[in-house]
This record gives structure tokens, C-alpha cells and sequence, in this order.
């Protein structure tokens, strides 16, 4: 029986949500399951991805076929350079530790480059709050000016310019 790694929809209209199975390659993309690896939620960003890695690892290694966007997802989480490590041990080119010490720094890189990526996001995240937050003060401040131009009497403004005028006059007179 072909077997396959593949993705099975779940969610909203528009708001999709995934399980990563492994199905019998005949089964509609829904339905009948052999077993559930993980989920898969691209609505988040970056996207949550859970995953049974042991599970998944055994299914890769028998011989179960990933579709598409499930290798991407593998290899994202490290399944397939696992296995081709495992499979350079298998060979003599590796020894069980060099292959665990690889695999061990391209994971501490993977996880400095999917924090870098969160911080990247909520920094970003706030200076646009930020940004926000001073473009609407800008605009209350200019809405308060012209409301305090339009209540201000026009009247003090006429008496002030006649007073100069009156004391001008009473100058000229003496």
C-alpha cells in the first residue's frame, strides 16, 4: 500500500486549518487517515507547526511520500535532514555523534533565526502602534487648534486694533 505524508483541511471558509497524516494514497484528501502526525496552522505568523518528530521520522524512514507543501513542512522542522544524516551514519560517514552535533547546531540555528524573526515582527508590530499613536495626537492637537480658532471672539481682535488707533489719535490731539 502507497502511503503518504499529506495535509487534511480543517477549519473556516478562509481561516483553514491542517493535520498532517499519514493516508493511503487513494483516500480523498478528508477522509480515511492511517494516523495523525501533527497540525499545521498557516494563520499565525510565522506559522504554528506541531508535529510529532519521532512519529513522522519512522514514517519517512519506511517509506510513507510527502507531498508538496508537507516536505516543506518536514524540512522546516528538520525530518529530512535527519534522515539524510541517518542515512550518511548508515553509510560510515558519519559517526552517531558528529550526526547528533550537526543536527543539534542546525537546530539552535533554526530556533536564533525563528526568534530573530518574532522579535523582528513585534518590534515592527509596536513602532506601528507607535506611529499611530502619534499620527492621532498630531491630528487631536490640530482639531483642538481649529476649534479653539473658530470659538475665539473675533470682537477682542476689532477693540484691540482701535485702541492703538484711539491712543494715536489722542497723541496727535495734544
Amino acid at each position: 500500500m502507497a502511503t503518504k505524508i499529506r495535509l487534511q483541511r480543517h477549519g473556516k471558509k478562509g481561516k483553514p486549518f491542517y493535520y498532517i497524516v499519514v493516508a493511503d494514497a487513494r483516500a480523498p484528501r478528508d477522509g480515511r487517515f492511517i494516523e495523525r502526525l501533527g497540525s499545521y496552522n498557516p494563520n499565525t505568523n510565522p506559522a504554528t507547526i506541531d508535529i510529532n518528530f519521532d512519529k513522522t521520522l519512522e514514517w519517512v524512514n519506511t517509506g510513507a511520500q510527502p507531498t508538496d507543501t508537507c516536505r516543506a513542512i518536514l524540512s522546516y522542522k528538520g525530518v529530512l535532514y535527519k534522515k539524510h544524516l541517518e542515512g550518511g551514519v548508515k553509510k560510515g560517514a558519519l559517526t552517531e555523534e558528529q550526526a547528533a552535533e550537526k543536527f543539534a547546531a542546525w537546530t539552535d540555528l533554526k530556533d536564533g533565526k525563528i526568534t530573530g524573526k518574532k522579535t523582528s515582527l513585534l518590534s515592527a508590530k509596536d513602532e506601528a502602534r507607535k506611529a499611530a499613536l502619534a499620527a492621532e495626537a498630531k491630528k487631536k492637537e490640530e482639531k483642538a487648534a481649529a476649534i479653539a480658532a473658530k470659538n475665539a471672539p473675533v470682537a477682542e481682535e476689532v477693540e484691540v486694533e482701535e485702541a492703538p488707533a484711539a491712543e494715536a489719535d489722542a497723541d496727535s490731539a495734544e
